[in-house]
Formats: C-alpha cells, sequence, structure tokens
C-alpha cells in the first residue's frame, strides 16, 4: 500500500501522449480516447471540435452532439452533470468550451447503474487536465484565424508533497455566417395548397471567458481534502434577415414581408464544490463531494417586420428573456475491492434544481411606442428532487468478469406556470437494472456484452405549457405532463488487440417508448405551432467497426464507422407512416510524424441520416487539416484548417399529408487557425498511469 490516497498522480513533469490516433483504453462499461494530440485542440478549437473526431460520436455545426445518431447524449465534466449542457445551452457551451482543458474523453454507450440513468444513447463524461508538472508548470496560447477568431489562454499548476494546485482562463471569439431557405406547402381545404417561402442569412458572432481553479491537500496520508470552481461567461450576437413570401389559391391573400432578428445573450455560469477522499483497508476508498452551480441566462430578441405586401404598417417586437438555474448536489461513493479480485460499489446521489424562466414581450408599431404584449409574457418555475442509490458488483471467475447493478431514483418535480395560473406534479419512482459481461478469449481477444435500461429526462423549459412565440411564423408549446423516454439498449462487442493494430466491433440493439416527440402543427397562414408529447416509438440497431493503430513507425490511424437502421413508428393517419431507413456515419483520422519536429493530421468525418416524427435530416460531413512545428522544446506552432471543401450543408424534410416543409442551410464554418503554445517548468517526475473517473480501470 501507499502512503497516499489512491488517484494521487499530480507529480507529472514529462509527459508522453499518445493522441486520439491510438487504441482507446477499455474497461468492461466504457471506453476512453485521449485527445492531448488532436490538433485541432492544440490549435485554440473547442470541445465540440475535437468531440467530431472521437468515435461513436457526432457534432453537427451548431454544436448539437449525438453517440450513434441519438441525440439524447448526457454530457458529463469528470463525472458530475451541469446545467451547461442543458436545452439550447449544451450546443453552445460544445463551441465555447477550450478543448485544450480536456485530457481524455470517456464514451459510455451502455452505462453501468453507478452513473445516472439520464441519457438514452449514453454519456459523454469529460476529463478535464490535472496539474502534471513537480513544483510549477503552466503554458500560454495564443491562435488568431479569418473572420474575425481568435483564442488567447494561459494554465498554471503546482504540485509539492501534499498541495496540489491547477487552474487556467481562456478568452475566445468565433464568427459563423449560415444562409438559409425554408419552403413549405399545406394543402388548403377549399382546394389547392397554400405556399410560403423563407430565405435567411444568419450571421453569429460568440466571445466567451472560461475560467477553472482546483486545489487538493493531504491531510494526513489516508486523507484528502479538495475544492474546485469553474466560471463560464458568454456572450453570442445573432443577426438573421429574414424575407417571407405566401400564395395562397386566392391570389387576393397573397403577402409578403421582410423581417429583421437580432438576438443578444449573456450566459454566466459558476460552481463552486468542496469535496474529500478517504482511504478505507488497504484499496477501498470513500468520496464524498457537495457542489452548488448558478446560472443566468439573459437574452434580448428584437424583430421588425417591414416591406409589406400589401401595404401596411411595420411591427416592432421585442422579447426579453431572463433565465435563472441553481443546482446543488450531494454524492458519496464507496468503492471497496476484495481479495478475490471482485469490486463493490456503493453510492447516493441527491440532486437539487430551482429554475425560473420569465419571458416579457412588448410590440408596437415603431421602436419607442411599443407596449407590453401579453401574448409575449410569462413567468414559469421548476423545482425537482432526485434522490438516487446504487449498487454494483464486479466480480471474474477465470476467464468470465461480471460487472452487475441496480439504481432506484426517485424523482419529484414541481411545475408552476405563474403567468396561466396552473400548478403541476410529475413525480415517479424507478428501478434501472444494468449488466456487463467480458470473457476473455486469449490475451489478445475480448468478447463483451451489456444491457442497460435508461431514460431520457425532458429539458425543464419542455414542461412550460405557454405558447411561446420564436418569431411571427413559428411559436413552441411545451407539456406539464411530459415523463422521460424508455430505451432498452443490449450490445454485444468483440476486440482484437494483435500489436500495432486495434480492432473492435459492437453490435447493438435500442428499443425507445415514450418518446419526445416536436409535432408541427399548421395554424394557417404559413404559420405553425411545435407541441411536444410522448408519441414517439421506435427501435434502432446498428454494427460499428473500429481500427487503429499504427502502418509504420510514422504514420498512425483511426478509423471508425457505424452502418444503422433505424425504425421510427408512426404517430398517427396524419402524419407520416411507420418508416425505415439504413444510414451510414463515421469518422476517420491519419497522422503523420514527418520528423521529429513536424507533424501533420488529416481528420474527416460524416454525420448520419437522421429520422424523425415527421420526416428526416440528409447526412452531412466534412475535413479537417492539422500542422504543428515544434519551435523549440517549450515553443510550439499549429495550424489548422477547418471544413476544406465547404461542405457542411443540412437538409431537413417534413413530409406528411398536411405539411411539406424542406429547410436547407449551408453553415459557413470553413476557416483557418495558426496559434503558438509557449510551455514552463516541469521535470521529470512520476508515471501517473491511467484513471477512470469513478474507481474501476482498465479492463486489461
Amino acid at each position: 500500500m501507499g502512503d497516499k490516497p489512491a488517484g494521487r498522480t499530480k507529480t507529472v513533469g514529462e509527459v508522453v501522449v499518445t493522441g486520439q490516433t491510438s487504441a482507446p483504453q477499455i474497461s468492461i462499461d466504457r471506453k476512453s480516447y485521449s485527445v492531448a494530440a488532436d490538433l485541432q485542440a492544440q490549435s485554440g478549437g473547442a470541445v465540440a471540435d475535437v468531440l467530431r473526431n472521437v468515435p461513436s460520436v457526432q457534432v453537427d455545426p451548431q454544436g448539437n452532439v449525438s453517440l450513434r445518431g441519438d441525440s439524447n447524449v448526457t454530457i458529463l465534466i469528470d463525472g458530475k452533470p451541469s446545467s451547461l449542457f442543458e436545452g439550447d445551452n449544451k450546443a453552445q457551451a460544445l463551441q465555447s468550451l477550450p478543448a485544450d482543458s480536456i485530457e481524455r474523453v470517456e464514451v459510455i454507450t451502455n452505462p453501468s447503474a453507478e452513473f445516472r440513468a439520464d441519457g438514452t444513447a449514453g454519456i459523454i463524461n469529460l476529463i478535464s487536465k490535472k496539474a502534471r508538472g513537480v513544483g510549477a508548470t503552466g503554458s500560454l496560447r495564443l491562435t488568431v484565424g479569418d473572420g474575425d477568431r481568435f483564442v488567447v489562454g494561459a494554465s498554471g499548476g503546482y504540485n509539492s508533497p501534499r498541495l496540489s494546485m491547477a487552474g487556467g482562463v481562456t478568452v475566445r471569439q468565433d464568427t459563423q455566417k449560415s444562409p438559409g431557405e425554408e419552403d413549405r406547402v399545406t394543402p388548403d381545404p377549399a382546394g389547392g395548397s397554400d405556399a410560403t417561402q423563407n430565405r435567411q442569412q444568419t450571421h453569429l458572432i460568440g466571445n466567451s471567458v472560461n475560467a477553472r481553479g482546483s486545489i487538493d491537500y493531504d491531510l494526513t496520508p489516508r486523507l484528502r481534502i479538495g475544492a474546485e470552481a469553474h466560471a463560464n461567461y458568454v456572450f453570442f450576437r445573432v443577426d438573421d434577415p429574414e424575407v417571407f413570401a405566401a400564395q395562397f389559391p386566392n391570389p387576393a391573400l397573397d403577402n409578403s414581408f421582410q423581417r429583421q432578428l437580432s438576438v443578444h445573450q449573456k450566459r454566466a455560469s459558476g460552481e463552486a464544490s468542496v469535496n474529500l477522499k478517504q482511504k478505507l483497508g488497504s484499496d477501498g476508498d470513500f468520496t464524498l463531494s457537495l457542489s452548488h452551480e448558478r446560472t443566468v441566462d439573459p437574452r434580448v430578441r428584437s424583430g421588425r417586420d417591414f416591406d409589406l405586401v400589401p401595404a401596411g404598417p411595420g411591427q416592432f417586437d421585442q422579447q426579453r428573456i431572463d433565465n435563472h438555474q441553481h443546482r446543488t448536489e450531494l454524492k458519496g461513493d464507496l468503492v471497496q475491492p476484495f481479495a478475490d479480485m471482485s469490486k463493490l460499489k456503493l453510492g447516493f446521489d441527491v440532486e437539487y434544481d430551482d429554475n425560473a424562466y420569465r419571458n416579457r414581450g412588448f410590440a408596437g408599431p415603431t421602436e419607442a411606442a411599443m407596449t407590453p404584449n401579453a401574448a409575449l409574457t410569462n413567468l414559469f418555475d421548476f423545482r425537482q428532487t432526485i434522490s438516487a442509490a446504487y449498487a454494483t458488483y464486479e466480480k471474474p471467475f477465470g476467464p468470465f468478469t461480471v460487472l452487475g447493478g441496480l439504481r432506484v431514483e426517485d424523482v419529484r418535480i414541481h411545475l408552476d406556470q405563474v403567468t396561466l395560473g396552473q400548478k403541476d406534479e410529475n413525480d415517479y419512482l424507478r428501478a434501472y437494472p444494468s449488466l456487463h459481461l467480458a470473457w476473455k478469449l486469449s490475451d489478445d481477444q475480448t468478447l463483451t456484452g451489456s444491457y442497460s435500461h435508461r431514460v431520457q429526462r425532458p429539458d425543464p423549459v419542455t414542461f412550460n405549457a405557454f405558447r411561446f412565440e420564436n418569431d411571427p411564423l413559428n411559436f413552441t408549446a411545451g407539456n406539464p405532463g411530459l415523463k422521460p423516454q424508455q430505451t432498452q439498449s443490449f450490445e454485444v462487442g468483440y476486440e482484437n488487440r494483435v500489436t500495432p493494430i486495434t480492432v473492435l466491433a459492437t453490435a447493438y440493439y435500442r428499443e425507445n417508448r415514450d418518446g419526445f416527440a416536436g409535432v408541427l402543427v399548421d395554424l394557417g397562414g404559413g404559420v405553425e405551432l411545435n407541441e411536444l408529447g410522448n408519441l414517439a416509438r421506435g427501435r434502432s440497431a446498428g454494427l460499428e467497426l473500429n481500427a487503429s493503430g499504427k502502418i509504420n513507425s510514422q504514420l498512425s490511424f483511426n478509423l471508425n464507422g457505424d452502418l444503422a437502421w433505424t425504425q421510427l413508428d408512426s404517430l398517427g393517419p396524419l402524419f407520416a407512416p411507420t418508416r425505415a431507413t439504413a444510414s451510414f456515419g463515421g469518422q476517420g483520422s491519419l497522422t503523420w510524424t514527418a520528423t521529429s519536429k513536424d507533424l501533420f493530421q488529416l481528420n474527416g468525418f460524416m454525420i448520419p441520416k437522421v429520422l424523425g416524427p415527421q420526416g428526416f435530416g440528409d447526412p452531412m460531413f466534412g475535413i479537417d487539416l492539422g500542422y504543428r512545428r515544434r519551435l523549440s522544446e517549450r515553443l510550439s506552432l499549429v495550424a489548422t484548417a477547418q471544413d476544406i471543401f465547404h461542405s457542411f450543408h443540412q437538409l431537413r424534410v417534413i413530409d406528411t399529408p398536411v405539411l411539406v416543409d424542406r429547410l436547407k442551410v449551408a453553415f459557413d464554418t470553413s476557416s483557418l487557425r495558426v496559434g503558438l503554445t509557449y510551455s514552463f517548468g516541469g521535470g521529470k517526475a512520476k508515471d501517473p498511469g491511467f484513471e477512470f473517473e469513478h474507481g474501476g480501470g482498465p479492463g486489461r
């Protein structure tokens, strides 16, 4: 037994990173990929840029993430949930958080009962970097790019025998243009069809500041205490001019107008936590953490309608949105290994959320004459308590290993739609079992199998029954009766590690019920209402193949492909019939170490076709290039080019008996970035080994 608590690995100076092209580290319930050598991270990219290169993960141009084509993903930071990754904040956070703060990504497609049941597609666990040098260490980074893009960052750390500190700050600015066009056709009961056209040119500028800090101190050789703090500030400005035209069977009803929309959003989020870790016996340990997170998210949406045909007065409207989110979590975990190589894990988790969503609307013939508009004004309060307990037990039987678990979660939700005077309760108690099996055929080959029962909880705002106006043509309304989507997930895998190539094959099947369906309802005149309900049922299956390793001493590669089948059941006679589709997605990378100082990298990815309740989204693909030059032992230059063929386009089609809608958006994600990184401090240090979050470890 060592003198320090398990996991004390922060006294590291000289670190060798293998990069995302090396074989993943694998345990019985997860895969972990290093992203330290991804040049998109080293050149100032965001977390979204790096996740596109991680097997099984897809990220679209707007930052929406999915696993094997399923967007119901839970994202954790160091094993803990964050309100940063709820609702539309998830996409914004992934596009603003700096990738160089992440050391590796754990992909958990069939989580054990150790993890919360959220996320029917699985879990992406972002493991942040720790201080790695002896004494004081750090780095300075500066990246500039076309389109007024830039990143400035600094990080540092200090390690002594009993004290470890780490921190960093990053400032970034990103821009994006996305011209789009949408055509809608709806049958007219009087005969013929109503047709509308909408053309828009969206321009986005995002500025963000991210800061983090942590401190750990060993009170005794068996007891460690620590504290962490994270802060994230994002300012988004969106300008979205639109041109709208409508044609009806009766030409006298034809109309058109132009609309100028701007959105200003300032989101500030901060989290503080304290924790302790106590060694128990020779190998066991108990960890306890208490955290509190607060997010303030004010937004102003200003619109102006003008050039009306038939001629008429223009219209100004404004929505002032003010969201406040508070989250407090108390979590404890006990890990106890035994002499027979078995391991018991017990834990509890209590989370309390207290959120308020306020929207104030104004409208008028001029900006100065705008007055409060009751149809655009509402207050919605959301309070939720999730109390959970779990147990898992892992035991080898010769070449077989079994990991079984059970998680019980009690959810209490109180909803208050203050404006409508409507209060609702939405409570449930459920158990979520999991089972993982591994059979070691030889030193190089392993078979695995797993089962889990997962849920996808609705985002808090989706419970809000108030009809929310996104713009004059689009309204949304939530449903206070929404229940979580239920998913039964099965996987069978094969791993073959024969140096220098590792091959992984995984077959999977998922059965979904009570899924959320955003159903578009035509309100006439080109106006649509998007309502949510537990209407969707479906199933999916697929075969995922991954190969990684070295071609020779200079070339390494990683190839991942997913051939999938998806079927969605019909929502009723007014909607698309039951239908199924086959799709293919994946990613690949090739790294060439040309010299001891020069490294080139090629990354490509394809996001598969996606079925929706009323239509589908076409596949998307892109290719990135990167180059790194070591100018000295401490100074490096990195240049990257994203989406070099301008191929990141999105096509969404809705085709039902009551509505045909075609939306096409071309995202201007092509960019060129050049950055410098200077590192200081360090020294010879111990090998940190490899740790999985929440304990555990590689399966071999």
